[in-house]
């Protein structure tokens, strides 16, 4: 399973259900790299897109506490456990969480490879990715040259759990 995020300095990822920074090339790559695949998210980040809409062209999954929560075009589930019986159905490459912060840290440990991009501005967050440069079990495998969006500079870099 794979995971896909972009972080400040901090590793903050948003504030007030809201991405820190807009980035182009960003979107762009979060786009290519999950169209055709399946997507696994928290009702709140599901509700932060356009016109609280699932993503065209992907399977999305949303995990929610709210048991009446329903959405077109999605499936919903209430538990961990439940999402990563009904994700035994895809090929485990196929598979993507975006988060929010909660479903960033239940996942982590079923994700083997990670898509960071890395953005060189430290924001003002509420919610925040654990930094995997301070756990033993990830290794950054790869990193693109910096890159510069406006006045933004980041990189993507890729990390992968160690033995995987």
């Amino acid at each position: 399973m794979n995971l896909i995020v972009a972080v400040d300095k901090n590793w903050g990822i948003g504030k007030n259900n809201k991405l820190l920074a807009s980035i182009p090339s960003d979107m762009k790559f979060f786009r290519e790299t999950t169209t055709g695949k399946v997507i696994v998210m928290g009702r709140k980040t599901l509700e932060s897109f356009p016109g609280g809409q699932p993503l065209k062209n992907r399977v999305n999954i949303v995990l929610t506490r709210d048991k009446k929560y329903t959405v077109k075009g999605a499936e919903v589930f209430h538990s961990a456990e439940d999402v990563l019986e009904a994700l035994k159905q895809y090929a485990t490459e196929d598979i993507y969480v975006i988060g929010g912060e909660s479903v960033y840290r239940q996942f982590l440990p079923h994700c083997s490879l990670a898509h960071v991009t890395k953005i060189d501005h430290a924001y003002e967050a509420d919610t925040y990715f654990p930094n995997l440069d301070e756990m033993p079990d990830w290794e950054l495998t790869g990193i693109s040259e910096e890159q510069t969006c406006f006045n933004l500079e980041f990189v993507f870099a890729r990390y992968e759990r160690k033995g995987q």
